[in-house]
């Protein structure tokens, strides 16, 4: 075998694109179009993607320490800043993260046990960080004597942490222990994909009512009003954009056709990886 075609052999895993040419057709004056999504790498769009995660995140934590006085566990203001990063830490980017699983190339190839595990652990993780979060915001509102669950944010946030409790223990139970028929798991899947891209949506929600609640309370008390949008304003508003488009990128990565994982009875799966055509 020649350089050429191991060095090509290497990358076909990440070459997910259409063998079908899309077709232009003419019809009593009209243009249509049929074929599949735009070709995109998977490769490339994961690296985007994880540099995108990385910077909710990071942008998150710079929010909070620069301009909100940073973190503790001490049922001050400190302790409240770890919500926000903990939310968009699990909720958002881990959440998203874990349900991408399905789309890497090797998930095609062998036993899907380990990426069933990994799918599990990583959603686990990001549950656990909701927790904390959660305990950070309720203990911050206990030491101060602030009423809870009354804005639309924490409803939704709230709903999207329950639901999500709740989707982890019903894919758990279906997926993982070996007591589940066959023909159950074939009934909840679409249920539990539909279910998972719902809670998603809720937590990108929640994040940026989160983002713009915070800003509310303190910009509103301040010295500059948020609505002569400081410094702080356009650095938070700019995050809560952010987290949106990491949202439309995992919602678009889980509807392209073509990552998508195929079952085992299917042709597709019977079939090596698609390549680019020559």
């Amino acid at each position: 075998m020649s350089r050429d075609s191991s060095a090509e052999a290497s990358t076909a895993s990440w070459n997910y694109s259409p063998r079908r040419a899309p077709r232009w057709n003419r019809k009593q004056g009209v243009v249509s179009f049929s074929g599949t999504m735009p070709t995109l790498r998977l490769l490339p769009f994961s690296i985007l993607l994880g540099v995108v995660g990385i910077l909710c995140v990071g942008l998150t934590g710079f929010w909070c320490y620069h301009w909100r006085g940073g973190f503790g566990w001490d049922g001050t203001a400190r302790m409240f800043n770890w919500h926000p990063v903990f939310m968009v830490m699990g909720m958002v980017v881990l959440y998203g993260a874990a349900a991408l699983v399905y789309r890497l190339p090797l998930s095609r190839r062998g036993s899907k046990l380990p990426w069933k595990l990994l799918h599990a652990a990583l959603a686990l993780v990001a549950f656990l960080l909701a927790v904390l979060g959660l305990v950070a915001v309720f203990s911050y509102h206990k030491a101060r004597t602030i009423a809870n669950m009354y804005s639309l944010h924490s409803w939704v946030g709230l709903t999207a942490v329950v639901l999500f409790s709740c989707q982890w223990l019903m894919g758990f139970s279906t997926f993982l222990l070996p007591w589940a028929p066959t023909w159950l798991r074939g009934l909840y899947k679409p249920i539990h994909v539909f279910f998972g891209c719902a809670i998603f949506m809720l937590a990108i929600a929640a994040s940026i009512s989160g983002i713009n609640e915070k800003l509310f309370f303190s910009l509103n008390n301040a010295t500059v009003l948020y609505s002569s949008l400081p410094p702080e304003a356009w650095f938070a508003n700019t995050l809560g954009l952010l987290i949106v488009v990491l949202g439309w990128m995992v919602l678009w990565a889980l509807s392209k056709p073509a990552w998508k994982h195929p079952e085992l009875d299917s042709p597709e799966a019977q079939q090596p990886l698609p390549e680019e055509d020559k």
